[in-house]
């Protein structure tokens, strides 16, 4: 007889579907939450340069040539122009003030001298005869003076005379008169006469002096002449070493030509150009430094020179304490223009990261040291060796500062 079969409810075909479907369901939960969408680029560890993040001392600077002068140099320009007729020093030598450097010669100008310097001889000589013209009328004066009180005196006593024998009624009123009138005349005579001489010191004096004014100005103008003339000498300015001297016996030299400079041996300066985006940040008395001969220098900016010439512009530093013996003129050294004082940071080392970056994220390396990450940071200030991380590294993270050009900005570079 037959029997009803029992139907299984774990079927192997139910089983099957059962578990593909939950692996199916588990495999689409992985690719939504679980894997690792992160773009990734497989690099070799050995071919990049790493660094470790750390805390210490940074101070912010930039790196600037500057070239070697003398502190004080004098520059000897041709006052008159003229044919080089004499050397007396070649470049390079020591000079004192007032030593010889060459002579010029100007035939034109020579001539004129003779003759401007014969015209205010004359002038002069004019002029001096002028004033003894009115010393001697000063003195003229003086003798008509002296002959008028000679005869009041003599026609007063005449009236006194003649008045005694008037009253003693010996003489005639006729007599008498005429004594008193030659009396008052002689006496106004001598007023008009003082008042002549009055009249004739004031405008002596005033002559005088005017004349005195005009000889002064006849004498310096003859002066400059002779200097103008003894400028075909040019002399040494000051002590110091002659240099940029170049000339030639009958070269021809116009006025205010550059014909060399005095360089004065009494320390040196630096001078270098600065880019213009700094000129707001550069002030006088910043501090600078330099290394030579395995000693470091300091200085401080002295002079800032406003004009900004193809995109820099020029700034001079005197050293704050010794200089090495052995800088020469021209001689050019790197100098570091410090912008702060060394403070706590956290720093990490230049590298080729930044021109792809902008120092907005840099690759960190995991602490297993099999892959490293993109890290967004800040940087803030920088030099030649460190920039100074604002936010996103802590000290001791290692990272990759080589060229990142060739990663694609991956999220991640797993190491081979």
């Amino acid at each position: 007889m037959d029997r009803a079969i029992e139907k299984k409810k774990w079927t192997p075909k139910k089983i099957v579907t059962i578990v593909l479907s939950a692996a199916f369901a588990a495999f689409i939960l992985y690719l939504l939450f679980f894997r690792d969408n992160q773009s990734k680029l497989y690099v070799e560890k050995n071919q990049l340069s790493i660094a470790t993040v750390k805390q210490d001392k940074f101070q912010e600077f930039i790196p600037i040539d500057g070239v070697v002068y003398p502190k004080h140099t004098f520059y000897i320009d041709a006052v008159q122009g003229g044919i080089v007729a004499k050397k007396y020093v070649e470049d390079g030598a020591y000079l004192e003030k007032g030593d010889s450097i060459m002579k010029l010669k100007n035939a034109d100008m020579e001539l004129r001298y003779m003759e401007q310097e014969t015209r205010i001889f004359q002038t002069l000589n004019e002029l001096e005869n002028t004033k003894i013209g009115i010393q001697k009328n000063i003195f003229l004066r003086q003798q008509e003076l002296v002959n008028l009180r000679y005869q009041i005196d003599k026609t007063k006593t005449d009236f006194n005379r003649q008045e005694k024998l008037y009253t003693e009624k010996v003489i005639s009123d006729k007599e008498y008169e005429d004594a008193r009138r030659d009396f008052k005349y002689n006496m106004k005579q001598l007023d008009i006469q003082l008042e002549l001489m009055k009249l004739d010191s004031i405008v002596a004096v005033s002559r005088n002096k005017q004349i005195d004014e005009s000889m002064k100005r006849m004498e310096n103008n003859l002066g400059l002449l002779r200097e103008n003339l003894a400028n075909l000498y040019v002399k040494a300015p000051v002590d110091g070493k002659l240099s940029s001297f170049a000339a030639e016996i009958g070269e021809t030299k116009n006025p205010g030509e550059r014909l060399g400079q005095i360089d004065q041996l009494m320390g040196y300066k630096l001078t270098a150009r600065i880019d213009e985006r700094y000129i707001s940040r550069v002030y006088k008395g910043q501090p600078a430094e330099f290394d030579f001969a395995g000693k470091t220098y300091q200085l401080e900016i002295a002079k800032i020179y406003s004009d900004v010439n193809n995109g820099a512009f020029e700034v001079d530093f005197h050293f704050t304490g010794d200089h090495p013996k052995e800088l020469k003129r021209g001689l050019t050294v790197q100098m570091r223009l410090k912008f702060s004082s060394a403070q706590e940071a956290v720093i990490v080392k230049r590298g080729g990261f930044f021109q792809e970056t902008g120092g907005n994220w840099i690759y960190v390396i995991d602490e297993s040291g099999e892959f490293a990450s993109k890290r967004p940071i800040r940087i803030g200030r920088q030099n030649t060796l460190y920039y100074e991380v604002l936010s996103g590294l802590q000290p001791g993270e290692k990272v990759i500062i080589s060229s990142y050009d060739s990663f694609g900005q991956k999220d991640k570079l797993i190491f081979k």
